[in-house]
Order: structure tokens, then sequence, then C-alpha cells
């Protein structure tokens, strides 16, 4: 495989072990400035601090109450992915995450398809951040079209990543802060209102666990709904090829400990919100499940608390996720047209910048034309989002195995064999539970990801990459 030889590959940091990108076959061409701080703030405001005030009823609803169990099974859930996420990202510090590792993992094959997969994720992931970030802000100024929030969250978007990785990595800091600062504010009115027994709450360990309503079947159900609460921390792995120095060690630590920080948050705002309506097991209709923290958030303060979180949410949905979305999925792209698995013109990278610019404005277009098609639509897009993503946790899974286990005789059997068994278990699980829609659309879609493996194939043009050891 050709590549375009833009400048030497950096080496790799004394006593890493790892090899340089260069010996990969490819080229330094992203500009390298990401340290620890950069991609753990990446990690969290992929993953949203906030995320509990969109869906906090939905989840509250499939726990009986116990939302705050509902996040801490789910830490423990994806810490087996996070760690088979580590394992990959120090073998093979790429920029094509899944794609690469079930590629260099199993098989050029595998790696397609995980790439495939994901992209399904990835593609949509922006789009259904604008749809309900629209959706949100329209609620609140309803003379405003959805469709004006959606083209503008985009362009803002573009231009923010299309200046470059350091200019994402500033904003994604100032975005951080104010979610936290939100959530701070949430926080500490929530916990006064506690105190004073506002709604009759008082302190208890009920959101966490409930004896008397805790069962087999409840956690399996909160399993599959804080799993896919979770979505989002892989996208760390995309940024491998602009850590600076090349230290192949920094996208694994960041993914746990970004999992880890923004594990401990969920629990936190989803005990105190539940314990503002106690006695509750559910809310009753669609629009009480969907305004439910927004309404807990008016019992703790008032209004201007509830309008607060609501537009917190919005900004943070359709600004701060959708930015480090985009950009993961442009690393994504980028990476795959590398390997002329994509059109070759997604490879393009500005020569300036440094940025994947043609693959930023690919997926800004794609974006914007689904956000436009699909307005309003926030279930059937977040049923699709659910699947690519699940399916290429399942290779990533199964390429730690065959990479660590098979291939190189690996020892280290709590980390190459018992975690991404235990990992796929849960995802498998998750997975075949998932909604019909979802498996009936991400099924069509490796269907379709399988017809271009065999056109590739038929063409003459394969699937390899440079695999030499």
């Amino acid at each position: 495989m050709t590549t375009a030889r833009s400048e030497p590959a950096e080496p790799a940091p004394e006593d890493s072990g790892a090899r340089t990108l260069e010996s990969f076959g490819y080229a330094q061409e992203l500009r390298r400035s990401l340290r620890l701080p950069d991609l753990v703030v990446y990690g969290l405001v992929m993953m949203l601090p906030i995320a509990p005030f969109t869906i906090f009823g939905a989840v509250f609803n499939e726990s009986r109450g116990m939302v705050a169990l509902t996040y801490l099974i789910g830490l423990v859930a994806m810490a087996f992915t996070a760690l088979s996420y580590r394992e990959m990202s120090r073998a093979f510090p790429i920029a094509g995450s899944v794609y690469s590792y079930a590629g260099r993992g199993i098989n050029d094959k595998a790696g397609f398809l995980a790439g495939w997969a994901i992209l399904l994720d990835y593609l949509l992931v922006p789009t259904l951040l604008y749809v309900m970030s629209a959706a949100a802000l329209h609620a609140l100024r309803p003379e405003v079209p959805q469709w004006c929030w959606i083209v503008m969250f985009v362009v803002v978007n573009t231009v923010i990543n299309y200046l470059g990785i350091e200019t994402t990595a500033r904003l994604n800091r100032l975005f951080l802060l104010a979610e936290l600062v939100a959530l701070a504010v949430f926080v500490a009115f929530g916990a006064a209102a506690v105190a004073r027994g506002e709604n009759g709450a008082r302190f208890s360990f009920d959101p966490l666990v409930n004896p008397d309503l805790l069962t087999p079947g409840l956690i399996f159900g909160a399993l599959s709904v804080a799993v896919l609460s979770f979505l989002g921390f892989d996208g760390i792995s995309t940024l491998s090829e602009e850590v600076a120095g090349g230290d192949r060690r920094l996208v694994g630590r960041a993914t746990l400990l970004a999992l880890c920080l923004v594990a401990g948050l969920f629990v936190v705002q989803t005990w105190i919100a539940a314990l503002l309506v106690p006695g509750r097991t559910e809310f009753a209709g669609d629009e009480a499940t969907n305004s439910a923290f927004y309404d807990i958030a008016w019992i703790a303060g008032g209004g201007w608390l509830k309008n607060m979180t609501a537009v917190a949410a919005a900004l943070a949905t359709g600004v701060a996720n959708s930015l480090v979305a985009q950009a993961a999925t442009s690393r994504l792209l980028f990476s795959m047209a590398r390997d002329r698995k994509l059109p070759a013109f997604l490879a393009h990278v500005h020569p300036t910048r440094r940025t994947p610019e043609r693959a930023l404005l690919f997926v800004a277009a794609i974006s914007l034309v689904l956000g436009l098609s699909f307005t309003g639509q926030v279930s059937l897009l977040s049923s699709l989002v659910n699947f690519g993503a699940l399916f290429a946790f399942l290779l990533l899974h199964l390429a730690v195995f065959v990479h660590f286990t098979l291939r190189n005789r690996s020892t280290r059997w709590h980390l190459h064999v018992v975690a991404p068994a235990l990992g796929a278990v849960i995802i498998g699980s998750v997975l075949w539970n998932a909604d019909a829609r979802a498996k009936t659309g991400g099924l069509a879609w490796l269907a379709a990801g399988v017809l271009v493996l065999v056109f590739y194939r038929l063409s003459g043009r394969g699937t390899d990459l440079n695999l030499e050891d």
C-alpha cells in the first residue's frame, strides 16, 4: 500500500515499545498536539456529562426509580469494552479505531466490517444530536423552525472543526466547564431542596438499591439502557495519530479515566433527582417522561432552574457533543479512505491546519441532509445508531483474543481472555434484545457492507491492510 510521505513519522516515546506510524505503512499527516487532559476532556464531552438531563425519565421508568444503580451497572459493563480499547490502542496507535483494531487484530475483512458497522453509528450520531437539540430549543422558542437550529449547529461545528484540532480541544474545555457549572448548580439546589424536604424528599439509598423492587429481570433491563448511555467513549481512540509525542499509552488511560469520571457524574445527578420524587417508580406518558428531569429541576429551584437545565442540555447536545462527534467521524472516514476502503478524496489533509478537511465537510453535508430529512424523528434515529457501535464492539473483543492470545500467545488471561469474553457476552445480550427497528436497519446496513466487500474482491481492489509485524 502506498501513502503520501508528507513528513517523517515522529519517534515513539522511550521505553514504550511502540511502533512508529510509518511502520504501519502510513505517513504522519495529522498534527500531534493532544495530551492526556485533552483526551479525557474530549471523551467526557463525547459522552456528555449532563446526558441524564435528556433521558432521565426513560431510564427512571426502566429501572423503577433506581437510576443511580443503572449507571453503576453501565460502568461495570462498559469497563470491559474500555479495557479492550486500551489494549488494542497500545498495540495499534492508529486513527481508525475499531476499524484498524479488528483489521489488524483479526483480518482485513473483519476490519472492513467493523469500520462499516461503526460508520452507521458515527454518521448518524451528529444527525441525532442536531435533531434532539432542535426539538428541545423548538419547545422553548416555537416560533423558530427546527430546521433553522439544525442548519446553525451544522455550520458552527463545521467551522470550528475546520480550524484545527487545537481549536476543537480548547473549545471542548470551555464546553465541559459550562456543562459542569450547570450540573453543579442543579446538584447544589437539588441537595438543598432534599435537605428542606421539598416534595417530601429525604436522603436515602433507594435510587441506588431498593431491595423491595430489585429483581434479576430489572437488572438485565437496566443493563441494556446503561450500556447505551455510555456510547461515545470509543471516540477517543480516533485521535490516536494526534497524541503529542505519539505516546500509545495515553488513549487507553484517557478512555478508562473518562468512563469512570462520567459515571460518577451520572450517579450524583440522578441520585439527587430521584430523591426529589420519593415513592415514585415511573412517569406516565411520553410528555411526562421526556420532561421529567426539567420538572424535577423546577421542584428544586423554580422556573429559572428548569429553563437553565433545558437550555444547557440542548446546547451541550447540539454544539459540544456534536462537535466531537463530527471530529471522530471525520477521522474514521479519513482512516478508511487512506486504506482505499472509501473514496480517496476523503483522505485529503489540509496542508496548514492538518485536519481531514474533506471528510469534515462530507460529515457536515450528510448531517445536514439527514437532519433536515429526519427532523423530529429522535426515536427512529436512536434505534439505528446503537446497532453499529455494539456490533463493532463485538469484533473489538474478538480482535483482542485473536491478536494477543492466539497470535502472540499472551499469558495475561485476565486482560486478553476473561475481559473480552465478559465484554462480548454483555454486548451480545444487549444486541440480542435491541429494538426490532435497530436490528432490521443494522442488519440491512451490514448486508450492504458485505456487498461492498464482495465488489472490492471481484474488482481486484481487495481490502488488505499493511499487516507486517
